[in-house]
C-alpha cells in the first residue's frame, strides 16, 4: 500500500516490490474487501489515496516506525527494562561458587536479571529443551541440536573416605575395591556417570548404593564412617585440609569430567550469554578456593 501511494500506480509498485501486477492487484482488493471501503481512487492512470486509505496509510506508518525503534532499543539495551537470564546446574554443591559469578555479572550486565531454577538441578537439559532455561552448567553430554555447548572447566572427581579408612592409604582406589563398599552418591545411582563407567561397567557391584541428594549430607556420612563417595576435589579440598576426609585418585590415572554451558541456541550468541560464561571461566572452583557449607570453620579450627 506504501509502495502504490508513493509511486501512484500498480505497475510502478509491482516493480519496486518485485511482485508481479496481478499480485499486487490482488492484494490491494482483498484488503479494501477486508476493510469494506476503497483505499485508492483511480483517475487518469493514477492511484491517489481516498481520505480512508490515508487514515490506514498514516497508521501503519506509526506502527511500522515504533516497531523499528522497539528493535533497535532492544538490540542496543537501551529499552529501559530488565532482560532475563534463567539458569540452573547440574549439581547443588555449584550453586555454592556461583554468588561471586552474579555479583561481578550484576556490575557488567545491569540490565539482566538473573533467575536461578534450582528446581530444574535434577534435569537441566530436559528444562532448556522445553524452554524452562536459558543456560545450564552441566557435566553431562550435551547432544540436543537445540542446544549449544561451551566448554567451561575440567574437574578432577575423587573417593573420598573416612581418615581412618583403608583405602585411604592406596595410592588409587580400583573397580573391585568397591565390591565390599556402601557407596553414597549424588542423585539416581542409573545417571552417576563416574559410578557407572569407572565401576558398574567393570562388572563390579558394591555392597550397597545409597542415593543421597544433598551433597552437604554426603559429606558428614562420609566422615562418620558410613560410606564411601565419588566427589569433585574442589567440593571437598576444605575438608581435606582441616583432615577431616581423604580422598584417593578413582582408578590409576585418575578420573576427570568435562563441565559444559548448555545454552538453547537462538541465545547462544547474545552479548550478555557470552559474557555470563565467560565469568563462569574466569570463576572456576578449579582455579580459585572454594569452602563450601562448615568446611571453612573446620579448615580454621585446625591451623
Amino acid at each position: 500500500m506504501t509502495a502504490v501511494a508513493e509511486h501512484g500506480s500498480l505497475t510502478k509498485a509491482s516493480e519496486h516490490l518485485h511482485l508481479t501486477q496481478s499480485a499486487l492487484s490482488h492484494q490491494l482488493r482483498e484488503l479494501e474487501g477486508r476493510l469494506g471501503t476503497p483505499l485508492f481512487l483511480r483517475m487518469n492512470r493514477r492511484m491517489t489515496l481516498t481520505p480512508a486509505g490515508e487514515f490506514l496509510l498514516e497508521s501503519a506508518r506509526s506502527v511500522i516506525e515504533r516497531l523499528d525503534n522497539t528493535e533497535s532499543a532492544i538490540r542496543e539495551g537501551t529499552h529501559g527494562r530488565t532482560r532475563q537470564l534463567r539458569i540452573s546446574t547440574e549439581c547443588y554443591t555449584c550453586y555454592h561458587w556461583l554468588p561471586a559469578i552474579l555479583r561481578d555479572f550484576r556490575q557488567r550486565c545491569p540490565r539482566v536479571d538473573v533467575r536461578i531454577d534450582p528446581d530444574a538441578t535434577r534435569r537441566p537439559l530436559s528444562a532448556l529443551v522445553e524452554g524452562k532455561l536459558d543456560l545450564a552448567i552441566v557435566s553431562s553430554p550435551v547432544k540436543d541440536r537445540r542446544l549449544v555447548a561451551r566448554p567451561l572447566f575440567e574437574d578432577e572427581l575423587l573417593v573420598v573416605v573416612n581418615p581412618a579408612h583403608p583405602l585411604g592409604r592406596r595410592p588409587f582406589v580400583r573397580a573391585e575395591d568397591f565390591a565390599t563398599e556402601t557407596v553414597l552418591v549424588y542423585g539416581p545411582k542409573t545417571e552417576n556417570y563416574a559410578l557407572n563407567r569407572a565401576v558398574l561397567s567393570k562388572g563390579v557391584h558394591p555392597a550397597a548404593i545409597e542415593e543421597i541428594m544433598l551433597t552437604e549430607a554426603i559429606v558428614e556420612m562420609v566422615k562418620a564412617g558410613l560410606g564411601i563417595a565419588i566427589l569433585a576435589r574442589w567440593a571437598v579440598q576444605p575438608h581435606l585440609s582441616a583432615r577431616t576426609l581423604r580422598a584417593v585418585r578413582l582408578t590409576r590415572s585418575g578420573y576427570r569430567r568435562q563441565w559444559t554451558a548448555a545454552i538453547c541456541r537462538p541465545l547462544a550468541d547474545l552479548d550478555y550469554v557470552q559474557e555470563f560464561v565467560r565469568l563462569v571461566e574466569a570463576h572456576a572452583p578449579t582455579r580459585s578456593a572454594v569452602v563450601p557449607f562448615v568446611a571453612a570453620r573446620e579448615a580454621a579450627r585446625s591451623k
